[in-house]
């Protein structure tokens, strides 16, 4: 009596052969994704630190296909699909909150142990967050050093770095839509940081005590304060995830580290929408 070998034809229905198919590891390069972990250590936990920050680098990756989308959006004045892209932003910003979480579970000795072995690697040095801090404003040329090793990573961030931001965008926006704003913060040096001006916060104070007649501009508004209020948060739990792990020793990069970390939490994205509120 022989024992059939073979798998049933079907299972639930399901489709079992994919020899000239596409499968699902195929179509997302899980061969490649998967076998990009590869510890220096002998240490269990170091597994934890790569895969942390490489799923992290993944979802700014995501951030970023989508607020170069916003940008564009704004840019044609077709705001609804970039009110979307913009919400979906703040939630990738959440899910980034919750992955401390898990990253928290390595304790200072854990940590300890697998130190030597990253050298003067830093999240400090990714050139996705510094894109990602130069489309929201948070402009720094001096930092754009780090990335003139990779030509191709500096010349997006240069890009990134002389044009305008999503919140120059909204700037003018207001100003298309016959808000006064003045000419020189409309031909700014895009190359330099936010600073407040009165104009655009005077303008956007006039979209708040009238909403419904400028209700585009006022979602708008609130859809940049929920983005920026996930950033803060995101920033905010990262300073005391590092400090839990450890305490304020130096950062590998050669930062202050949680010293670094917590002047970061004083920078304001978009100043003129959180000084409204005491106005109003």
């Amino acid at each position: 009596m022989t024992t059939d070998q073979h798998p049933p034809a079907d299972w639930h229905s399901a489709k079992l052969d994919f020899s000239n198919d596409m499968s699902y590891g195929d179509y997302l390069g899980l061969g490649q994704i998967l076998n990009a972990q590869h510890p220096l250590s002998a240490n269990h936990n170091e597994m934890l630190f790569i895969v942390q920050h490489q799923t992290s680098e993944l979802w700014i990756k995501l951030m970023l296909h989508e607020l170069h989308a916003v940008r564009h959006q704004m840019h044609i004045g077709d705001l609804p699909p970039a009110f979307k892209m913009l919400s979906r932003v703040a939630r990738i910003m959440d899910q980034l909150v919750h992955a401390w979480d898990v990253l928290a579970t390595m304790t200072p000795s854990e940590y300890t142990a697998i130190r030597p072995y990253l050298g003067n690697s830093s999240g400090f040095q990714s050139y996705q967050y510094r894109e990602l801090e130069f489309l929201l404003g948070n402009k720094n040329a001096t930092l754009m050093t780090v990335h003139e090793s990779h030509p191709g990573n500096h010349a997006r961030l240069q890009a990134a770095l002389t044009t305008p931001s999503i919140y120059d965008e909204a700037i003018f926006l207001m100003s298309k839509n016959g808000l006064p704003i003045d000419p020189e913060r409309l031909q700014q040096d895009w190359s330099q940081p936010v600073k407040s001006n009165a104009s655009v916060q005077a303008a956007w104070t006039q979209v708040y005590k009238a909403p419904e007649q400028h209700w585009v501009l006022y979602e708008l508004a609130e859809k940049l304060v929920d983005m920026e209020t996930a950033f803060r948060i995101w920033r905010f739990r990262h300073v005391t995830t590092v400090e839990r792990i450890i305490g304020f020793k130096t950062g590998t990069g050669g930062t202050a580290g949680v010293s670094y970390l917590r002047k970061m939490l004083d920078v304001v994205l978009f100043p003129e929408l959180f000084a409204l509120r005491t106005e109003l």
